[in-house]
């Protein structure tokens, strides 16, 4: 039974947008597939890992039939697809539990396991808020704070992004417990105020797929579930489950130690001076004196770099150490021009912003050198 015949790119292009999430290793094997399912006018693709869930579809000019679903290997099916020539043809066709690709003298034959014992998120009913904003403003958020984002912290609530509405406010936050970003935009409408917890997977998959531009981009909160709409694509994710830290009291409102400095010089400084790095802790030293700020980092084998920019300070002199990791992290994340570094003392964190604007901060603990 023939499934769908189309070119080859409008196969592979919906299906390339869902098949980033899927595992190569899973305990269920139908997690490695990805769900087909053809309609009378489209046909729609569908991949899930349990907790995230990507949807597209491809439009079909002829008119199908009664409706098919099947499940079929989501990386085989890409890889054929990509080794076939450019234009080309495919056909899909279903016999006896395998999906046949068929393009010019090309046979393949899949393995298919049953459509309805694909895990398919449940709908969650009606939102409890919902908002459309554009991609590009949201890829620019996102970039702002994902680094920042924990990697198998034992604190599940650290691994992923705070995202929270409120009033007219669009805000998302993210941790490891050494440092803290934390950047804002303005939304059109007005906002019940809500906190949901997105995980790091969905987080960076979003950023991967949105387009920067001003295409809309629709979000809707659940209880317990997130929905993210863009172009033909449909992606829903779990809500971890969890009480996020309050970054209000982590970051510092009071500090009276500020210099600014222009971005792309200090980060080539601190990539300079990182080369000397200790492996293990990446620690630099930031000494600051009158009009200057010395840069410094070595080694077990008692190597040391040492950077000197000037800058404009007149303060008590401060000499504190940090994590060079989490300084490129965030130089590499803001626009170019000037950001300002704001202390306390030889104990407190050092505070980033960028001059002119309150939509972003960035906080980093200091660490002993």
């Amino acid at each position: 039974m023939k499934l769908v015949q189309l070119p080859r790119d409008a196969l592979l292009k919906p299906l390339q947008a869902v098949t980033g999430i899927v595992e190569r290793r899973h305990t269920l094997p139908i997690l490695s597939n990805v769900l087909i399912e053809r309609h009378e006018d489209s046909l729609r693709f569908v991949a899930t890992d349990l907790e995230l869930q990507i949807a597209t579809s491809s439009a079909m000019d002829k008119k199908a039939g009664e409706t098919q679903a099947v499940t079929v290997s989501a990386r085989k099916l890409v890889d054929i697809l990509r080794a076939l020539p450019d234009g080309s043809d495919v056909a899909l066709e279903l016999a006896n539990n395998r999906l046949q690709v068929k393009a010019g003298k090309s046979r393949f034959n899949l393995q298919t396991l049953p459509a309805t014992d694909f895990p398919a998120l449940a709908d969650p009913g009606k939102p409890q808020s919902s908002f459309q904003i554009s991609q590009g403003v949201t890829r620019k958020l996102l970039a702002l704070v994902q680094y920042a984002m924990a990697q198998q912290d034992i604190r599940y609530y650290l691994n992923g992004l705070l995202l929270v509405t409120e009033g007219k406010d669009l805000r998302v936050v993210a941790t490891d417990g050494h440092r803290l970003s934390y950047a804002v935009t303005a939304l059109s409408t007005e906002q019940e105020k809500t906190e949901v917890i997105l995980p790091r997977k969905a987080i960076l998959e979003l950023a991967r797929q949105l387009n920067d531009n001003d295409d809309p981009l629709d979000v809707a909160i659940h209880a317990n579930q997130v929905r993210f709409r863009f172009g033909d694509v449909d992606l829903t994710t779990k809500v971890i489950d969890g009480k996020f830290p309050d970054y209000q009291r982590v970051i510092p409102s009071n500090y009276e130690k500020h210099i600014a400095l222009d971005r792309d010089e200090l980060q080539r400084a601190l990539q300079r001076a990182a080369i000397l790095s200790n492996e293990k802790f990446r620690g630099v030293r930031w000494m600051l004196t009158k009009d200057s700020l010395r840069i410094s980092c070595s080694n077990n084998e008692q190597e040391e770099a040492q950077e000197e920019l000037e800058v404009e300070f007149s303060g008590d002199p401060l000499d504190v150490g940090f994590n060079v990791t989490y300084l490129l992290d965030v130089l590499s994340n803001v626009p170019p021009g000037k950001v300002t570094c704001s202390f306390g003392d030889a104990n407190s964190s050092m505070l980033i912003t960028l001059p002119g604007r309150d939509d972003f901060r960035y906080v980093v603990m200091p660490m002993r050198i």
